[in-house]
């Protein structure tokens, strides 16, 4: 394995007004490719701005932070955003999808913005694959309105994965979701890692957190554990198998 993500010496400083807050203090962290890492800690702890700088959508005050081997900090704007782009994808508590379209066309819109100019054939081709995947290719022409919170959330994954991205970063994930959906949302990404995509979670729950590969805990900007899970929890074979089933039969139909 090959690490994904390496900070060294990570600091994050927020001023306001007379006062520094110090999120995060003298983090140096390894992800190696394909690991499933839950973040967690108790609000103020620091993992939210971690996971931020992780994902590209903050920049540290000191230390560097090589994603893939680049070295973020030398990027600007636009070249920062074409990285987030090609190498991550993110999903939120709250789905964010845009509620007058369909669950197709919202895990089209990322790659309206990529690099690479795709027909509509490919477009559509691509995002409905992507649902599949997630166990929806039969809600693909639904809205928002019409899914429940957990289909709500795969539509979510989906749009998170039509990129192909090298790493999922979820930041509570499960929040706005029932036990049962939870489970349903984690047998997901089990599979999807099993697969090969590397996840980092950002969760307060250490039930779902039992879920991952490897747990960190944060307090006051500082990790002060990192272990892997011994006696990790499986989603339901249930739900494997009916993802597993979804696909094989998208690709029989593209034979």
């Amino acid at each position: 394995m090959s690490a994904v993500v390496q900070l060294q010496n990570i600091h994050k400083v927020y001023d306001s007004g007379e006062v520094k807050v110090h999120a995060v203090r003298g983090v140096s962290l390894d992800v190696q490719k394909g690991e499933f890492m839950a973040v967690m800690g108790a609000s103020g702890s620091g993992k939210s701005t971690m996971m931020n700088l992780i994902g590209c959508l903050d920049r540290p005050s000191e230390g560097t932070y090589l994603l893939d081997g680049v070295d973020v900090s030398r990027l600007d704007r636009n070249e920062l955003a074409d990285l987030r782009n090609q190498k991550l994808g993110f999903v939120f508590q709250g789905f964010n999808l845009l509620s007058r379209t369909t669950a197709l066309e919202n895990v089209e819109l990322p790659m309206l913005y990529g690099q690479k100019r795709l027909s509509s054939k490919a477009l559509r081709e691509r995002a409905d694959y992507c649902l599949n995947l997630v166990g929806l290719s039969n809600r693909s022409d639904h809205f928002p309105s019409q899914l429940s919170g957990g289909q709500q959330q795969r539509v979510a994954i989906a749009r998170a994965l039509v990129n192909e991205p090298q790493i999922l970063v979820a930041d509570e994930p499960t929040g706005n979701l029932d036990s049962k959906t939870s489970v349903d949302i984690l047998g997901v990404f089990q599979k999807l890692n099993d697969a090969g995509i590397t996840i980092l979670m950002v969760t307060h729950e250490l039930d779902i957190a039992q879920y991952c590969k490897r747990n960190l805990i944060m307090r006051d900007g500082r990790i002060v554990s990192d272990i892997q899970v011994a006696n990790r929890l499986q989603a339901p074979e249930e739900m494997k198998k009916l993802l597993a089933a979804e696909a094989e039969a998208k690709l029989t139909e593209q034979a």
